[in-house]
């Protein structure tokens, strides 16, 4: 898994690297390309998989498009074939008005990978427009006594071309009088005025009749005409004259309407009427009338709506001062428009990938634009994004930017990103445009499951029926889809003996534990077991967590006699001397249960006695004692009936029969009964009494068995006439006794007789007790009730 990673970085880094490259190619032009306006629609450009040296198929695979900046699509380019072809008819005059010459700047975008190319296509103009004089008749009133070469300016005629196919040239109807001067303003344009001959006279003619014929310079010439009354005045000698031939000023886009732009003064040296002047803006363009007024008294030249940079940089219009004699004088006015800050930084998305895979490191997210028409600082930008997001901003070629990964994102913390960035000019004031986008990230297979619990601990009741739900393990997977699949499963168990599918089965999908069988706490008390989860995601993950399944022990085993033994022999009778006091110990019943805890805590009942009262039993250690002193009336031989009882719910028990024999002169009539320590609440007092019970029975069955063999030796040598003892009828299991169990019993003994001979009271030798187990551990208690035995019974350990 590690090294499939590795070899994904590797291929990330290598696509990282080509699209760098791409990039630092993104500054290539194109072109420029050139149409002539008025092209049908679909007509063929160029071809730009030629000019971009890469394969027709390419362009399809890789994404080609046109970028336009306008808001009409002018170009299509046809993918198939790579050729540049005209989306709509072209108008110059309506994309570009008087500006020549006219380009329409667009970008060649290849996505896969990321390549920008700027390109340019100029329209060129045609001669569609024939020359237009405002007005169709002019009148000039001009003195009589003007004189020659004096010149008189006549209106110009208006051409929507440009460039040659713009008005070049002026001519007058034939004339005795008058001729026609093309003059040439400082923007380009011509304009024409009238020139005097030959003197006038009022007196022989007193007015006249010319036609004005323009004529533009294209192929052939278009031309435009208007009539020109000129009416021969009476001699008014002086004309008005301005203080200055050229106004220059410059006003901020953004005054208001109404804003003083400049105020002309001309002076007449006439009196009357003839020195009366009144101001006039003279054949003013279009754009000039609707910006500008002039006040004809005062001569204040004010705005009538807003002027903007961005439309028009400056404006030219003549202003005329006419006396109440017809005379005229006229000077010029350049408006230069002064640029503000006006305009916020516009941004213009061209690619974005959305969602992207996490992981992944420089990958190019959006590639966008900004503009900004101001002029200066004031279209200079700079670019800001948020400090907590995992993204640079980076600049790419004129005005271009792109956003990529710093590095690799975690869908696991943060699978959505809104991302804002702001794009500041350096104007004052400073105006900003806050661009947002969102980005979504996609998930990758790189969390494995995760349980809930690293292990797990079930508790069942045995005797459970099979298919019996014992519990849910669950797991959880941080991704997502697919790759958060969880499916569960058992894994193969570390013991090898362990049969794990005969006793566990698991839902795949939920992850629910089920029994397949009924368990048995005595077999098996518990188990344990390894649990996987494995997602659905390539390459697949997967944890495990361990199980441990605990049987919780049920009431299903009854008490079990250990002694005196129940085997369908012959009863076992304890021997007990008349002389015996109260507490004498008869004989202990010994049993265990099976099952554990307070199912296992055993109780002891006397249930039924031939002498009621004669004797009794210790409810938990099963010691069968006097309850009084014997009398010489009591009957010699008694049955005793006792239950044995475990604490389950519903408990179970079991009955033991004893068999006792009231006997004179015993030599040894009984154990003093030892000094019993108040019963401490300590968790090991059962346990000392057990221990202690067993050693006890085990005392007394030995010297049962010695008090037989005594008997047979004595009735083989006849050395006593009566028959003083009773023994057991039956069998002996053999030499060694084995007493072992699960219940209350916590060890196992074996116990060896050895008789020893020639003595005169037949001792027997105690030999150890060989303990198959753990080693018994005595009490400070037990050790001296032990020795009391052993000085009772003179036995040697």
């Amino acid at each position: 898994m590690e090294i499939g990673r590795l070899h994904n970085q590797r291929q990330r880094q290598v696509l990282v690297f080509f699209v760098l490259l791409r990039l630092s190619r993104a500054g290539t032009e194109l072109g420029p390309y050139s149409v002539v306006e008025e092209t049908e629609r679909g007509s063929f450009v160029a071809n730009l998989g030629v000019d971009l040296g890469v394969h027709l198929t390419e362009l399809s695979t890789r994404g080609a498009r046109i970028i336009s900046q306008g808001q009409k699509e002018h170009l299509q380019l046809n993918v198939q074939t790579g050729d540049l072809l005209i989306n709509e008819k072209l108008d110059r005059e309506e994309l570009c008005g008087s500006t020549d010459p006219c380009v329409i700047h667009f970008q060649v975008l290849l996505e896969k990978p990321l390549e920008i190319f700027q390109a340019e296509l100029r329209v060129s103009d045609v001669n569609d427009h024939s020359p237009v004089f405002t007005e169709r008749e002019m009148t000039l009133k001009i003195p009589e006594n003007s004189p020659r070469e004096h010149m008189f300016p006549l209106k110009n005629a208006l051409d929507l071309d440009v460039g040659s196919n713009n008005v070049q040239n002026y001519s007058l109807s034939p004339n005795s009088h008058f001729q026609v001067l093309t003059s040439k303003r400082s923007d380009g344009r011509k304009y024409p005025e009238l020139v005097l001959d030959k003197e006038l006279d009022r007196e022989e003619e007193a007015e006249f009749r010319l036609t004005l014929t323009a004529l533009d310079g294209g192929s052939p010439p278009r031309s435009g005409t208007a009539q020109v009354r000129v009416e021969v005045v009476d001699i008014n000698d002086n004309a008005p004259e301005f203080e200055q031939t050229l106004y220059k000023v410059q006003v901020p886009e953004d005054s208001p309407v109404g804003s003083l732009v400049a105020t002309v003064s001309a002076s007449d040296l006439d009196s009357g009427t003839n020195g009366k002047i009144a101001y006039t803006l003279f054949q003013p363009s279009a754009d000039v009338s609707k910006i500008l007024e002039v006040d004809p008294i005062t001569g204040e030249i004010r705005l009538t709506t807003q002027v903007d940079y961005e439309t028009i940089l400056s404006y030219e219009v003549d202003i005329e001062a006419k006396d109440g004699g017809g005379l005229s004088g006229k000077c010029t006015l350049l408006l230069q428009v002064m640029d503000v800050n006006d305009n916020a930084p516009k941004v213009i998305l061209s690619a974005l990938t959305s969602p992207i895979p996490e992981n992944s490191p420089q990958l190019v997210v959006a590639v966008f634009s900004v503009l900004d028409p101001d002029s200066g600082d004031n279209g200079k930008t700079v670019s800001t994004i948020q400090d907590d997001l995992p993204f640079l901003l980076k600049p790419s070629v004129k005005n271009f930017y792109t956003l990529v990964t710093e590095r690799e994102l975690d869908r696991e913390t943060r699978a959505e990103y809104n991302i804002t960035i702001t794009f500041t000019d350096l104007g004052t004031p400073r105006l900003k445009t806050d661009f947002g986008l969102t980005v979504l990230v996609s998930d990758v297979n790189d969390n494995a499951p995760t349980f809930s619990q690293a292990s797990y601990t079930l508790f069942i009741r045995e005797n459970n029926s099979p298919a019996l739900h014992m519990g849910t393990i669950s797991a959880t997977d941080r991704d997502s889809g697919a790759n958060a699949q969880v499916t569960y499963s058992l894994l193969p168990p570390h013991d090898p003996h362990l049969a794990l599918a005969s006793l566990v089965s698991i839902n795949a999908d939920n992850g629910h534990l089920f029994a397949v069988r009924s368990l048995d706490y005595e077999a098996l008390r518990a188990f344990e077991f390894r649990v996987g989860a494995t997602d659905a995601g390539f390459p697949a993950l997967s944890s495990e967590a361990l199980v441990r399944v605990v049987v919780v022990d049920d009431n299903d085993n009854a008490p079990f006699v250990l002694y005196p033994m129940q085997n369908g022999s012959a009863p076992c009778t304890e021997l007990v001397s008349r002389a015996a006091e109260v507490g004498y110990l008869v004989t202990k019943v010994v049993a265990v249960d099976s099952d554990s805890g307070q199912n296992a805590w055993l109780s002891y009942q006397l249930l039924k006695a031939t002498e009621p009262g004669l004797f009794s039993v210790w409810a938990h250690n099963g010691e069968v004692r006097m309850a009084r002193v014997l009398s010489e009336r009591e009957a010699p031989k008694h049955r005793l009936l006792v239950l044995v009882k475990d604490n389950g719910e519903p408990p179970l028990s079991v009955t033991v029969t004893l068999h006792v024999l009231l006997v004179d002169g015993f030599s040894q009539p009984y154990l003093p009964l030892p000094e019993v320590a108040p019963e401490e609440p300590h968790a090991d007092s059962l346990t000392v009494y057990l221990v202690i019970a067993l050693a006890s029975v085990s005392s007394l069955f030995l010297f049962s068995v010695v008090l037989f063999i005594t008997l047979r030796l004595c009735r083989r040598s006849r050395a006593t006439s009566v028959n003083r003892f009773s023994v057991i009828e039956g069998q002996f299991p053999g030499h060694l006794v084995d007493f072992s169990g699960t219940g209350t019993l916590s060890q196992s003994y074996q116990y060896e007789v050895c008789l020893t001979g020639g003595s005169e009271t037949n001792e027997f030798k105690f030999l150890k007790p060989i303990i198959s187990g753990f080693p018994l551990q005595n009490t400070p208690g037990e050790i001296e009730e032990n020795s009391a035995l052993h000085n009772n019974f003179g036995l040697n350990y």
